[in-house]
């Protein structure tokens, strides 16, 4: 699959958890989701030490095709109101939450790598001075932002014609822009992006994006009225051009113990005897040896590799034994077989677990290598290259 465009997707969805739902089920189409005014609900009750009657554990929405990125909430009342989701089909782009950079309730940095140059997305809620008045504050020294948006709740002339007023704060948001060589896109579809909802209150422009201002063919967004749902904002998409990259949805496996992998080793040990190493006696001679080996081994892997395609539901359990027994299901659909199915699963299973018992038991530090906080941790690569500050 190649990528040549990040297509962005953003929302105030007025902290219903019904319409975030609904966007991450229908909208996998798009590569990155922004959302504002997220919603936060507690999802069950957790032992605490400190209360008998149990600390509530606070969660937003999540979906197993996307990837959250936000900050951990501290408490109820002062939970974020930013969340962003990346598809997990860009798991190769390596999203990051740079908190390290920016630590704040109301705005999500978002880097990512695209042709070994790392660019950031700025994802933002505004409801009063001090969301824009910490981004004023904070010497915050990164280049490549390509993106800054979102609910800002300025109503400004700059932006919206039929209002006829400048405020003062507007000025700082595009000082702001500025400074991370952002400028005001135009939506080539011109209209409110949020709908009041009482008779005496007029409609407003107050969801707004500003882009890179280096790239040409990046200066407009799309707004769609009829998909806002039961927010009172309007969504929001634009399509942001990248370097063409190509993500692979296709690998080569060997499975342990497999025949594949019984018949590939069996191919390199019989090409290994055929190998003269008896008169290597200088560079050019070990030169050809090496690439003779590095030769055979491709040819077996070549031979007896499986393609497989990469997917959330692939399991590392199942066996050619599974997949035999559900094609003959599928082509009977007799109680029979879906009984020879499940119990081919079962199988496939309680190998693939006895086995994984087995390899850590016989380990240096024996189960405990079950557990994560033993295992080496990898420090934010902004704290690993950090050196005598």
């Amino acid at each position: 699959m190649i990528i040549k465009n990040l297509k962005i997707y953003l929302q105030n969805v007025r902290k219903n958890s019904l319409i975030v739902n609904t966007i991450l089920k229908t909208l996998n189409h798009f590569n990155i989701i922004l959302i504002q005014e997220s919603p936060w609900s507690e999802i069950h009750k957790i032992p605490s030490s400190l209360n008998c009657e149990e600390d509530p554990l606070i969660g937003s929405v999540h979906h197993s095709n996307w990837i959250t990125f936000t900050r951990s909430p501290l408490a109820n009342k002062n939970s974020p109101r930013v969340i962003s989701y990346i598809n997990i089909r860009l798991l190769s782009f390596c999203f990051l939450l740079c908190k390290d950079i920016i630590n704040h309730r109301d705005i999500n940095l978002i880097s990512f790598s695209n042709n070994n140059i790392c660019y950031y997305i700025l994802n933002i809620y505004s409801d009063s001075l001090h969301t824009l008045k910490y981004l004023k504050d904070t010497e915050v020294n990164i280049d490549n932002v390509i993106l800054m948006t979102e609910d800002f709740n300025i109503r400004d002339s700059l932006w919206n014609p039929t209002f006829l007023f400048h405020s003062s704060i507007s000025d700082n948001l595009i000082i702001i822009a500025d400074s991370f060589n952002l400028a005001l896109s135009m939506p080539t579809n011109p209209r409110p992006t949020r709908y009041s909802d009482t008779a005496r209150e007029s409609n407003s422009v107050i969801d707004l994006m500003f882009l890179c201002n280096r790239l040409s063919e990046l200066d407009h967004h799309t707004i769609f009225p009829k998909s806002q749902l039961s927010s009172d904002h309007t969504s929001l998409s634009v399509d942001i051009p990248i370097t063409e990259e190509i993500i692979q949805t296709l690998k080569f496996t060997l499975a342990p113990k497999s025949k594949q992998e019984t018949a590939f080793i069996h191919n390199i040990i019989l090409n290994l005897k055929h190998l003269d190493t008896s008169n290597i006696m200088d560079t050019e001679v070990l030169e050809y040896v090496v690439n003779r080996l590095r030769s055979i081994i491709d040819q077996a892997w070549s031979k007896n590799a499986k393609k497989s395609r990469i997917s959330k539901h692939s399991k590392q359990w199942w066996s050619d034994d599974c997949k035999r027994s559900l094609n003959n299901y599928r082509s009977s659909r007799s109680l029979d077989n879906w009984k020879k199915f499940k119990n081919s699963v079962k199988n496939a299973k309680q190998s693939f677990f006895n086995d994984k018992i087995q390899e850590v038991a016989n380990k240096s530090r024996g189960l405990w290598e079950l557990t994560n906080w033993i295992k080496r941790r990898k420090l934010p690569a902004i704290e690993t290259i950090n050196h005598d500050n």
